[in-house]
């Protein structure tokens, strides 16, 4: 190829970038008020189900909720959540609801989880309605490490030392390391009735989170203003079941208690699928 054609080459491949940039920022901006069209459009149609995975776990944890709303009909898409910072993590999940998303959306969080949709809905008008899946649901101004030890019983509430392993990315600030719950630790913590093999894989294939995320202070709650439900695994050792009964009380929630630890998800699925179609009107 001749110099001449390649730099040819080069221009229409910069103006093709161009381009698809300036039609992605456009779909952006209009991603808001195009959502709200679509609501007030079709408002029959069956929400689309979002879930948003917590800490120390990944979308693979809905995975057996998530076949079980796909065989009911649904349409289930799971948020990136980076666990990198409360607000930037509810900017990313905000702007895939805003942007992979047509119609209603029901947005459902897992611990972590639940105080990024907390945060989320906020920026999110497609969002009809909260499911906290042993989750947090923080107010305005709280913070992780708060409502964690809000009421003796959490596994997390303990010297940190005792509970996670520090590793610090060189692409955060000094002094905030990701964090990963200890091994030994992960199973009795997150799912004592789970098969023991199946727990320590889950241990091995954990996502740390960055430990700012868990103290930074949450924004306006969506949950004053969206309807909420909760499901509290009445076994839960990350946030026990009171502070998830305080915390689902003064939002208001509807509130299903199953026999179950944190990841209630992958010991009681039918149950956690059943509340999340409730949510969802169906």
């Amino acid at each position: 190829m001749s110099l001449h054609r390649s730099r040819r080459s080069h221009r229409g491949l910069a103006a093709a970038v161009t381009a698809v940039a300036a039609l992605t920022g456009l779909a952006a901006a209009s991603a808001v008020p195009a959502a709200a069209a679509e609501i007030a459009a079709r408002p029959s149609a069956k929400p689309t189900i979002v879930l948003v995975h917590g800490a120390w776990a990944d979308s693979s944890s809905f995975a057996p909720v998530t076949a079980r709303l796909q065989k009911d009909g649904f349409t289930v898409l799971s948020a990136p959540n980076p666990l990198r910072g409360l607000a930037a993590d509810a900017g990313t999940v905000a702007a895939f609801v805003n942007q992979a998303t047509t119609g209603p959306v029901v947005l459902v969080g897992h611990s972590y989880g639940g105080a990024v949709i907390t945060n989320a809905a906020a920026q999110t008008p497609s969002v009809t309605a909260l499911a906290y899946i042993d989750a947090f649901a923080p107010d305005q101004g709280e913070t992780i490490v708060q409502l964690a030890g809000a009421v003796p019983g959490s596994a997390l509430a303990a010297d940190p030392s005792e509970v996670f392993d520090a590793v610090q990315d060189p692409n955060l600030p000094a002094g905030n390391p990701d964090l990963y719950v200890k091994r030994s630790g992960f199973a009795a913590a997150f799912a004592a009735h789970l098969d023991r093999h199946d727990a320590a894989v889950l241990a091995a294939s954990q996502r740390p989170i960055a430990g700012g995320a868990l103290q930074e202070p949450s924004g306006a709650p969506a949950w004053k203003t969206l309807p909420s439900f909760f499901l509290i695994g009445t076994e839960d050792r990350v946030i026990p079941a009171d502070g998830q009964r305080a915390m689902a009380s003064r939002a208001g929630g509807t509130v299903v208690e199953v026999k179950a630890d944190h990841l209630s998800m992958l010991e009681k699925p039918a149950d956690v699928a059943k509340l999340i179609e409730r949510a969802a009107g169906k």
